[in-house]
């Protein structure tokens, strides 16, 4: 079967989560350098690796408590070609810490305590530039060819889909887009948006998702929404808009603060889990077709167990959401 075309289990109806904000996680709770945010400089060791084992274990065992499946994403946000630069890495060693990636998730979604827990294994590509802001744009063709080879890697390693994770502008989305089917892998794009609603660009999340949705022939699984808070796009939100219907995933910040205010903060800011669980739950009433529960910014083992505590209510008992009667 053609690996683009095969249907992803998050589509068959039945809720996963997905991890915390991995970054924030690693460097405020367990006190660790990452330098330019990347978590892939863990992969350089047997130590980071475990490290990263531990953080990936917890979010299957939340999944296996609660009955969900779960989508884990690579350790590969920061692993392209200019960030892997800026940290010494010729495309050899990138090549190398990609695959690694991919190859300790798998082992993970081996080890017997997840037999029976849908584990997904996403492989994670981020922005060419700031995931905050759209001041660096590449055009289509530029983005399709920054991203080709990081795609390429990931699929061979074995990923089951590509991520796009923070994207700021569609240009960029529309490259990774057509990187990832050059690489025969099904992708899912994620939008970052500001405190109004829209992306970094600009444009709204409606504009997005039809300008990549045109430009590839509808290529994109789904879309999300990540690195912002509820309270940021909530408003933004259509139920009955085509485009709602495109959105299945939700990865938000645990504060309100902006993306300036983030940038310039010198402490984790967690919010309170309990108060974002709630807002996911009414999160369901406006997105129709949300099954993707993760986080972003901030956010931990506490959070997304708050999220799923929250969003039970919403769920069968196969954990599939409860459509409502006509």
């Amino acid at each position: 079967m053609n690996r683009q075309t095969r249907t992803l289990p998050q589509l068959g109806g039945q809720v996963f989560l997905a991890d915390g904000g991995i970054e924030t996680s690693l460097i405020y709770l367990e006190n660790l350098d990452l330098p330019y945010f990347a978590a892939y400089h863990l992969l350089r060791n047997e130590d980071g690796k475990e490290t990263l084992r531990n953080y990936f274990r917890t979010y299957a065992r939340l999944a296996r408590d609660a009955g969900t499946g779960v989508v884990l994403e690579s350790a590969t946000w920061r692993a392209s070609a200019d960030w892997g630069r800026l940290l010494g890495d010729d495309e050899k060693s990138l090549a190398r810490l990609n695959r690694e990636a991919i190859v300790l998730l798998e082992e993970l979604r081996q080890e017997p305590e997840f037999a029976g827990v849908p584990i997904v294994v996403s492989g994670c590509i981020g922005p060419r530039g700031d995931g905050y802001r759209a001041d660096a744009k590449m055009s289509v063709e530029e983005a399709a060819q920054y991203h080709a080879q990081q795609a390429e890697i990931l699929s061979s390693s074995g990923a089951d889909l590509i991520t796009a994770i923070t994207m700021t502008y569609p240009e960029e989305a529309i490259g990774i887009t057509r990187a990832a089917t050059a690489a025969d892998l099904p992708v899912v794009i994620s939008f970052t948006v500001e405190t109004d609603g829209r992306l970094p660009s600009g444009h709204t999340l409606g504009e997005a998702i039809a300008l990549v949705d045109g430009a590839t022939g509808n290529a994109p699984a789904y879309y999300m929404i990540n690195c912002a808070h509820p309270g940021h796009f909530e408003n933004a939100l259509d139920p009955g808009a085509p485009w709602a219907s495109r959105v299945r995933g939700v990865r938000a910040n645990a504060s309100a603060l902006s993306h300036a205010e983030l940038d310039a903060a010198t402490e984790l800011h967690a919010g309170n889990p309990d108060e974002l669980g709630s807002e996911y739950r009414e999160l369901f009433d406006r997105l129709p077709a949300l099954a993707v529960l993760g986080g972003c910014c901030g956010t931990d083992h506490r959070h997304i167990k708050a999220i799923a505590v929250a969003c039970a209510a919403k769920l069968t008992s196969s954990g599939q959401r409860d459509q409502p009667a006509a």
